[in-house]
């Protein structure tokens, strides 16, 4: 600290020191005695730039050096030895308000050399410190490159987000002094970035309404852009810069399904903390335009909202997605890029993205399986088979596929799977609940295997209709949809004991005669294609 000597000082006294307890900070000596409390529980971390008072004297002499005699507060950056280490080292203890005496020991202060004129060699000091405030100064990259002082703290603890759109204030001016480029309310998305790397870099570690000042090295000052990295207009070369910034808000922008094939920025904050899922009964409002402005559909009003149940394709699969991650009263804007949209609207390019201005009014979810009674899911099982069976005969075999997969599966609640299965039958259920229980878990297995033949799925077929067979080994509708499988994967061997089974059972079936008709005719050529094959290969050994 400075050393000009000043015999005009009104200090603490020794008998105000040893009236306070003293304790030891570290191995090396030093000792501190608090004078008085700080306001805070928080302290200064290295790097962070502190404004104190301070007075100093040798053990045994006067004080001979003081900021309070001069009326300036001493400001300095901590842990970067613009002080002596015993300084560096109590201030880092020290709160808010605080006003502590420190006893620094020859080691953390001038040493055998000493501090001539005023410190002797070997000389022990004591310092009476006010710690007034400090600003925390943070590097941003860890190589020096971007040095934050936070000058105004900010509200609450969120950040903005690598995709998320923000407000700021700011203004940027060479070292010497000359300003490049100001704005008192610039909007700017962080992936796009402004300025230069060094504005979405600091952005993202602020508050709303913190107020920094960027000491920004020149490789981070430079501009980015499709063109190439240039330097910023109006900025000499390998000049520094220094930048006031204020993040005055920003909007939150989610990557829906993480492949930024989905982007929903948030327009308005909705209530709460829930969302709606799969099945869940939601009341919204949107319109959906072109990147040209073009609207192509609009549904609900705030007089009459649109009405749908999620993941049953009543909307467009990717907005169906973003209203999941929506909260109730929530507005939003989601962009569909084009390789995802699966509408057909007419006036639409094939490279088209699709803007959908949304506002989720209000939604209902089911009642949580495990507050259901038994015949509460009994019911809702039905309900969600009756939903799926509506998606099948609209040929949307997937989604039919997760309703009877997800929603109508009889087997008890996993919570690895996220799955809502309603009913395991056990002790407790009656005869007759077994019976329904059985027949429900057969109708669902039986329709999933219908899905999985239309998508294509024959591995699942196959488990799906031996889940049945377990249940009922007579099920004519299992045996026949397993043969289909094993067909479709030449296992031809398996497909006739399915179907001899099956005509066992029910020996007037036209569409099984068909298919074991059919069966005969593949094995037919399977039989020529195998002698085809053996024939040339004995041809090549003679």
């Amino acid at each position: 600290m400075a050393e000009s000597p000043n015999t005009a000082i009104c200090l603490v006294t020794d008998a105000q020191v040893s009236a306070s307890p003293e304790k030891s900070i570290g191995t090396k000596g030093l000792l501190k005695t608090i004078l008085q409390k700080g306001n805070s529980w928080q302290t200064p971390i290295p790097g962070d730039e502190v404004e104190v008072h301070y007075s100093v004297r040798l053990q045994d002499g006067e004080y001979f050096d003081s900021s309070r005699n001069k009326g300036t507060p001493f400001v300095f950056k901590l842990g970067q030895c613009e002080v002596i280490k015993g300084c560096d080292e109590g201030i880092s203890t020290m709160r808010k308000g605080e006003r502590a005496v420190f006893t620094i020991p020859p080691d953390l202060a001038y040493g055998e050399a000493g501090s001539p004129p005023m410190v002797p060699p070997n000389s022990t000091l004591i310092f009476d410190v006010e710690l007034i405030s400090w600003n925390p100064i943070r590097d941003i990259t860890g190589d020096g490159g971007i040095l934050k002082k936070i000058t105004r703290e900010g509200d609450g603890w969120a950040t903005p987000n690598d995709a998320d759109e923000v407000l700021v204030k700011y203004e940027a001016r060479c070292e010497k002094g000359t300003v490049i480029s100001k704005s008192d309310g610039l909007e700017f998305s962080l992936n796009n970035g402004y300025l230069c790397s060094a504005m979405s870099k600091a952005v993202k570690t602020m508050r709303k309404g913190e107020k920094a000042e960027l000491s920004v090295k020149f490789s981070y000052g430079l501009r980015h852009s499709e063109d190439g990295i240039s330097t910023i207009d109006g900025v000499p070369p390998y000049s520094n810069l220094i930048i006031n910034l204020e993040l005055i808000s920003w909007r939150s922008v989610i990557d829906v399904m993480g492949d930024e094939k989905i982007l929903k920025k948030v327009m308005k904050l909705g209530k709460g903390f829930d969302r709606p899922s799969e099945g869940s009964l939601a009341k919204v409002i949107y319109v959906g335009k072109l990147e040209d402005g073009t609207v192509i559909s609009r549904k609900g009003s705030e007089e009459e909202p649109f009405e749908y149940t999620c993941s049953e394709g009543k909307i467009e699969e990717g907005l169906d997605k973003a209203v999941m991650t929506m909260k109730k009263g929530e507005e939003a804007i989601v962009k569909i890029s084009s390789d995802f949209y699966y509408g057909c609207e007419v006036g639409r390019n094939s490279s088209d993205s699709v803007l959908y201005e949304i506002k989720l009014v209000d939604f209902t979810k089911d009642k949580p399986f495990w507050k259901m009674e038994i015949q509460e899911r009994m019911e809702a099982c039905e309900r969600k088979k009756h939903e799926g069976n509506i998606l099948f005969k609209a040929e949307k075999f997937q989604l039919a596929s997760k309703k009877y997969d997800k929603e109508c599966d009889l087997r008890k609640y996993s919570n690895t799977e996220q799955n809502i299965e309603y009913i395991e039958y056990n002790h407790s259920f009656s005869a007759e609940e077994k019976l329904q229980a059985n027949s429900l878990r057969i109708s669902c297995y039986l329709n999933n295997a219908a899905c999985k033949l239309k998508l294509e799925e024959y591995l699942e077929v196959s488990r799906l209709c031996t889940k049945v067979l377990e249940l009922d080994s007579f099920n004519v509708k299992a045996l026949f949809r397993r043969s289909q499988a094993y067909m479709s994967t030449s296992d031809l061997e398996k497909a006739e004991d399915d179907l001899k089974r099956a005509l066992a059972v029910d020996p007037k079936n036209k569409d099984l005669k068909l298919k074991h008709k059919d069966l005969k005719e593949k094995q037919r050529q399977y039989f020529q294609e195998e002698a085809k094959i053996f024939s040339t290969m004995i041809s090549r050994t003679r």
